[in-house]
C-alpha cells in the first residue's frame, strides 16, 4: 500500500517572536499549540507572552507576518508582508495554552455572531477558540480579529480545545482542574455538561471525525472514551506504563492513538477497547549513563489527513514520522524542545511548536492512496468495527476493514 519514504523531513520555514519586550512574571514564551484552519487557508500560533498570531497560508513571501524571522529568507524580504490587512494579532492577556479552529459554520449560526455583534460579516465565519491559564476561553473570529465570546466555568488552565467537525459549533475543552467542558456557540457560548472522573489535569482532547466519540487524556496512566451523544463514559482504555499527554483520531474514526511519557504510542480500536499495536520511542543515540529515564518522553502525536501516517514529537529532540504499518519511524528530523505538531490538512507539511515559542514547518510525505485504502476509509467513516464484523464477507477482508493486518 506504500511505496517507502526514505526522504528526511526538510525545514521549509521558522518562525520566530520578533519582540524582545520585556514581559511580566505571569507570561511564558512555551508555544504549546499551534493549528492549521479546517481548510487549510490559516494558521493559529501561540508564540507566547499570551499572543496568539493568526498568519494567511501558504507562507508566501508577500505574506511573512511582520516582526517574525523566516528562516532562509534575507530581512529585507521579511518586510514585505508588514502592515498586511491579513495577519491578526491576538492579545489574549493570558498564556494561551490550547487552540482549536471552528469547522466553517452552517449559515443559521450566524444569527449568534449579527445577535451580538452588529459588525459581524454577512458570510459565514470562522472562528478560533483559545485555552488561557486562567481557565477561561474567548472565542475570536478569524476573519476580523474581534472577539466574540468569554467562556467562563474552567477553574484552572484550559490546555485544550476541540470542535465537532460537523459545523455544530459544539466546543470542547479540557483543563486543569481534571474536568471537561462541553459547550454550545450556538446558544451564546453555553456550558451544557461538565465530564468528571478524571484525578489528574486532562492534557489533551480529541473528538472523531464521525463526532460519536471523545477522548480525554490526563496525567494518567488510562485514557477516557466519552459518547458525544450522551455525554457519558464509554470505557477506559489501558495500557500505558506512565501519563497520557496526546491522543488523535484516524481520519475515519476507526483508529485511536496515544502517546505518553513512558515513551509508547499506542494505537487502539476504540469501538472494541483493543490494543492493535505499540511504537517505541527508542534512543537514536543512548547516552553513557541512564540518570534521564524519560528522555523520550512524549510530546505530542497526530495522524495525518489521509490517514496512512503518524508524526510523534518527543523529549528526545526528535519528530518522528511512522506509516501505519511498520513498527519504526520511516523518518526522523532533529528538533529542539518540541512540545506539539500537526499536519496541514492537505498533507505535504507538519507544523511543529518548541519552548523557546519558534514554530518551524517540515515536509511531510506526500503519497497516492491505494484504492484498498481509500475503500476501506470510505467504508469505516459510518462503519463501526462491531458492523464490519457482522458482514458476511471473508475474514481477510474483516481483517483489513478493521486494521488488523499489521
Amino acid at each position: 500500500m506504500l511505496s517507502p519514504v526514505s526522504e528526511e523531513p526538510l525545514l521549509l520555514a521558522e518562525l520566530k517572536p520578533g519582540r524582545p519586550h520585556q514581559f511580566d512574571w505571569k507570561s511564558s514564551c512555551e508555544t504549546w499549540s499551534v493549528a492549521f484552519s479546517p481548510d487549510g487557508s490559516w494558521f493559529a500560533w501561540s508564540q507566547g507572552h499570551c499572543i496568539v498570531k493568526l498568519i494567511p497560508w501558504p507562507l508566501e513571501e508577500q505574506f511573512i507576518p511582520k516582526g517574525f524571522e523566516a528562516k532562509s529568507r534575507s530581512s529585507k524580504n521579511d518586510t514585505k508582508g508588514r502592515g498586511s490587512p491579513k495577519e491578526k494579532t491576538l492579545d489574549c492577556g493570558q498564556i494561551v495554552w490550547g487552540l482549536a479552529f471552528s469547522p466553517w459554520p452552517s449559515p443559521p449560526s450566524r444569527k449568534l455572531w449579527t445577535r451580538h455583534h452588529p459588525q459581524a460579516p454577512d458570510a459565514s465565519c470562522l472562528i478560533l477558540a483559545t485555552g488561557l491559564n486562567d481557565g477561561q476561553i474567548k472565542i475570536w473570529e478569524v476573519q476580523t480579529g474581534l472577539l466574540l465570546l468569554n467562556l467562563s466555568g474552567h477553574q484552572d488552565v484550559v490546555r485544550d480545545l476541540s470542535f465537532t467537525p460537523s459545523g455544530s459549533l459544539i466546543l470542547v475543552s479540557a483543563s486543569r482542574d481534571k474536568t471537561l467542558r462541553i459547550w454550545d456557540l450556538n446558544k451564546h457560548g453555553k456550558q451544557i455538561q461538565v465530564l468528571s472522573g478524571h484525578l489528574q489535569w486532562v492534557y489533551c482532547c480529541s473528538i472523531s471525525p464521525d463526532c460519536s466519540m471523545l477522548c480525554s487524556a490526563a496525567g494518567e496512566k488510562s485514557v477516557f472514551l466519552w459518547s458525544m451523544r450522551s455525554y457519558t463514559l464509554i470505557r477506559k482504555l489501558e495500557g500505558h506504563q506512565s501519563s497520557v499527554v496526546s491522543c488523535d483520531f484516524s481520519p475515519d474514526s476507526a483508529l485511536l492513538v496515544t502517546a505518553s511519557y513512558d515513551t509508547n504510542v499506542i494505537m487502539w480500536d476504540p469501538y472494541t477497547g483493543e490494543r492493535l499495536r505499540s511504537l517505541h520511542h527508542a534512543q537514536l543515540d543512548p547516552p553513557m549513563d541512564d540518570s534521564d529515564v524519560h528522555i523520550s518522553s512524549l510530546r505530542s502525536v497526530c495522524f495525518s489527513p489521509e490517514g496512512l501516517y503518524l508524526a510523534t514529537v518527543a523529549d528526545d529532540r526528535l519528530l518522528r514520522i511512522w506509516a501505519l504499518e511498520l513498527k519504526t519511524p520511516i523518518a526522523f528530523a532533529p528538533m529542539t524542545n518540541g512540545l506539539c505538531c500537526t499536519f496541514f490538512p492537505h498533507g505535504g507539511v507538519i507544523a511543529t511548536g518548541t519552548r523557546d515559542g519558534h514554530v518551524q514547518f517540515w515536509t511531510a510525505p506526500r503519497v497516492l492512496s491505494s484504492l484498498k485504502h481509500l475503500c476501506r476509509k470510505a467504508l469505516r467513516s459510518f462503519l463501526t468495527t462491531y458492523q464490519v464484523l457482522a458482514l458476511p464477507i471473508p475474514k481477510k477482508m474483516k481483517e483489513f476493514l478493521t486494521y488488523r493486518t499489521f
